[in-house]
């Protein structure tokens, strides 16, 4: 028999513990997870506390404890907490002691890893996690919590995107977190966002800020593998880096029939749709199933480098590209080069370098050709 979610927590050894104790915080007002302890308790616990809003999680791996829509989540009464890893911490979607092998989505067991709710602002701080194991498992049963309690009063729309889309990380209504240091790697979502999904639906009062993440080999069947900014919707970019993300694995079934979305040349680690807004600074784009697409108007991509974006394994037919952009204008200082530079035509090639020299990439994708000083994604230093 299964305990109830709030009560167990499977950790990185599979053991099952009681996840009901209490979570006071420590001298220095930190509240600590360790293997086997339950995150979200102690983010409950955080929420509670008009004072002690920090919670920090030990080296380990943390899975879900059962099946359900999130491994953690966030609402409005988490505003304001910081989580953060301490060591190398990782959050999967995947626990194969539960999981149905039977299911499309085996050995996932959540939709989303980690969801950002309505009523999150950027003092929300998520910071240093690796995030892996989504594989397009979906439920929509609101047992044993409902992750999203102010849909119904805000009048926010719980559809197929909300359910389907952001295998690591789902960012849904008036929700503006600051992720900062986060991996995103291996994961799956269906039709769209296998590492994130920006759901707005109008509420653009702020954005949801990324800055010195990596986007490593996740992969969607539509659009924007990495993440996939939905129709009014906000988000800024910043020292990121995107490498090996794959979108178009299969058959868009969303767009009318016959009239898929980019049918031809497929979409990019990153989507934005129509009526949404995204700034894109400093960051790395090679080794993906196309760079950007981007229907939005007056979007920035500034001193960013565009190397390659010419991984196969989509479906759509035409070429790979760089840039997919309606309104070039914002593109500036950028170092583009691969197949197709500028699908559409759009960009100032005079306010950027085309057909740039090879970045000369060390491990960690940090350029070290000369031309490249001041541009490109630049990982953290201890």
């Amino acid at each position: 028999m299964l305990l109830p979610y709030a009560a167990v927590l499977i950790g990185c050894s599979g053991e099952t513990v009681d996840g009901n104790a209490s979570s006071p915080p420590d001298a220095d007002g930190v509240r600590h997870v360790r293997p086997g302890e339950e995150i979200q308790r102690a983010l409950e616990a955080a929420a509670a506390d008009p004072v002690h809003k920090t919670v920090k999680v030990h080296a380990g791996t943390y899975r879900p404890p059962r099946s359900g829509q999130a491994l953690i989540w966030f609402n409005a009464r988490h505003d304001g907490i910081l989580l953060e890893a301490v060591g190398e911490v990782v959050l999967t979607a995947a626990n194969s002691d539960i999981a149905n092998p039977s299911d499309q989505g085996y050995p996932a067991v959540v939709n989303h890893v980690v969801y950002f709710g309505d009523g999150v602002s950027r003092k929300t701080i998520f910071r240093g996690f690796k995030i892996t194991g989504s594989n397009h498992f979906v439920t929509r049963s609101e047992e044993p919590v409902s992750i999203e309690p102010n849909a119904e009063s805000m009048k926010l729309e719980k559809g197929l995107f909300f359910y389907n889309d952001g295998g690591a990380i789902k960012v849904f209504g008036r929700s503006y977190p600051t992720i900062d240091g986060v991996e995103l790697f291996d994961n799956y979502a269906s039709p769209c966002g296998g590492g994130v999904s920006i759901e707005h639906q109008g509420h653009l009062q702020d954005a949801v800020t990324f800055q010195n993440c990596i986007f490593r080999n996740n992969r969607c069947q539509v659009t924007g593998s990495a993440i996939d900014v939905l129709p009014s919707s906000r988000a800024v970019v910043q020292n990121c880096l995107f490498v090996g993300n794959l979108s178009n694995t299969g058959e868009d079934y969303v767009s009318p029939a016959g009239r898929g979305y980019n049918q031809q040349h497929g979409s990019g680690a990153l989507t934005v749709f129509r009526g949404s807004q995204v700034s894109v600074n400093r960051c790395t784009f090679t080794g993906n199933w196309n760079g950007v697409d981007d229907k939005g108007r007056g979007n920035i991509y500034k001193d960013s480098i565009f190397w390659m974006n010419n991984l196969s394994g989509g479906i759509s037919p035409g070429g790979r590209y760089e840039f997919d952009i309606i309104d070039g204008r914002g593109v500036k200082g950028c170092f583009v080069h691969g197949d197709i530079n500028d699908l559409r035509g759009s960009i100032d090639p005079a306010k950027n370098v085309f057909d740039s020299p090879d970045p000369e990439f060390d491990s960690q994708f940090r350029p070290l050709a000369v031309q490249y000083v001041a541009v490109g994604y630049s990982p953290a230093t201890d």
